[in-house]
């Protein structure tokens, strides 16, 4: 044997060994991945072949995506109808001296012919819009997630992009994640027997006052009107939802526990654990959701449930369980063992399987030391979901959360929002996406929103 392969292939043994004993993961499934990774073109290769991105949305998680991104693509733009958050965000993304340039308006940005593609960053009420007017514009798309709001508006957004040719990214990252992918692998390839329970731990929602002020600052329900700051736009980030009064409880971050803008941790979290559970199902949906809130709003305070109950059924008889979780709401053992309160467990007829972002395990290790055979089911592999849009940016192919699946996965957690929104256990029609039975006529109300004009489909 030649001994600089000798030695390379000691090092890559190695390497594997360290990755697997950090990680947690199995030595066999590192060392598959390792391989794949060795086997799999670098994409970019050129300062040439360098797209041009423009940031839409600012705030913490899209300027994280984009900052990620300047390992592949140069950041050109910033839009954000709060000014503050520009300025906050500009020493980020200068290079060598040159600032990006910045709009209020996303549209203006899009008019440009030198922007190949944008990171969607906004609160989840404007996702549809700006995907559908960038997609128009012939702009490729890492949108954050939820795709969509509303179970609507995802077939107007899989529309926009199929029929002009994008590439579409859903920010579920952890489909880009190992233990995730191995998890799911397992599971579909019956590593723990028949499928019977997914089961799911999502945070629990924000009581009333839980915001980012100081604690002499925090504010109980019914939140007060406050004058808008002279950095924000209000109109405009309210865009196509009711106008309200500005509330500082209402805007930024906030935003996620008013139905008004977004579905709680539901949608939220959910977009990540109750995706990994959708993908290992393999199914487009379940056609039963039941509910039961724990907790109900305080009038005047933030609107979504808090803490909640949530179970799907699936037509091949699979139970998907969602659950909230607090601190002070102890489920024992492995879902406490590292202080994280949520994750996801497979249960089969013969065991168990546990991952979050920090750990896998399974009711006997050697369900996940023993190898998957060579013709098992295999996933699609990506270590890096940024990377992977940008790799598919220049194939054109379709990344690992496309259009279409993040719709469906999208849909799974409106279900769960719409069901704990309306109080009502509920029937799903998967094909024609509608409720049917009873209850029907008021969930179905939910299926899609009236658009606050001029902030409809005319105004992109």
């Amino acid at each position: 044997m030649n001994r600089s392969f000798q030695i390379s292939r000691r090092s890559f043994l190695r390497r594997c060994s360290a990755i697997a004993a950090a990680t947690g993961l199995p030595l066999w499934y590192v060392q598959s991945q390792a391989a794949h990774a060795e086997g799999t073109a670098t994409g970019i290769t050129s300062p040439n072949e360098r797209p041009r991105v423009a940031l839409i949305g600012c705030g913490g998680r899209g300027t994280g995506v984009s900052r990620n991104s300047m390992q592949f693509a140069d950041v050109v733009a910033l839009c954000d109808v709060d000014q503050n958050q520009i300025d906050r965000r500009m020493e980020r993304f200068t290079v060598n001296g040159k600032k990006p340039d910045t709009y209020r308006d996303f549209r203006e940005l899009l008019q440009r012919d030198d922007i190949d593609a944008i990171v969607n960053g906004t609160p989840d009420h404007w996702h549809s819009l700006i995907n559908i007017a960038a997609a128009k514009a012939g702009k490729d798309i890492y949108s954050e997630k939820p795709l969509t709001l509303t179970i609507d508006e995802g077939r107007h957004v899989i529309k926009a992009v199929r029929e002009n040719n994008r590439v579409l990214q859903t920010g579920t990252q952890q489909r880009s994640m190992q233990r995730f992918r191995l998890a799911c692998e397992l599971v579909r390839n019956g590593r723990i027997g028949k499928l019977k329970q997914v089961n799911v731990w999502l945070p629990a929602g924000l009581r009333q006052g839980q915001t980012g002020r100081p604690e002499e600052e925090q504010t109980k329900a019914p939140f007060k009107p406050q004058p808008v700051p002279s950095s924000l736009d209000w109109d405009f980030w309210q865009g196509p939802a009711e106008a309200h009064d500005y509330m500082f409880e209402r805007c930024h971050t906030w935003f996620r526990y008013w139905y008004e803008y977004s579905g709680g941790t539901m949608t939220d979290w959910g977009a990540h654990h109750m995706d990994i559970g959708y993908w290992a199902i393999g199914q487009a949906a379940p056609n039963r959701v039941e509910s039961k809130a724990l907790s109900q709003p305080l009038p005047g305070g933030y609107t979504v449930i808090a803490d909640y109950e949530v179970k799907f059924t699936y037509p091949n008889g699979i139970i998907f369980n969602v659950r909230s979780t607090r601190d002070d709401n102890p489920f024992g053992g492995i879902v406490n063992r590292d202080g994280q309160r949520n994750g996801i467990r497979f249960e089969g007829s013969d065991g168990w399987i546990w991952v979050n972002r920090s750990s896998i395990e399974a009711s006997d290790r050697d369900l996940l030391r023993q190898p998957l055979p060579e013709d098992a089911e295999r996933l699609y592999t990506s270590n890096d979901h940024i990377g992977d849009f940008y790799a598919c940016m220049q194939t054109r192919e379709d990344p690992i959360c496309n259009v279409e699946t993040g719709h469906l996965s999208s849909n799974v957690c409106h279900l769960g929002a719409i069901s704990l929104r309306t109080g009502n256990d509920l029937n799903w029609d998967i094909e024609n996406e509608v409720f049917t039975g009873e209850h029907a006529a008021e969930a179905n109300k939910h299926i899609a929103r009236e658009m606050r004009a001029p902030y409809d489909y005319d105004f992109i």
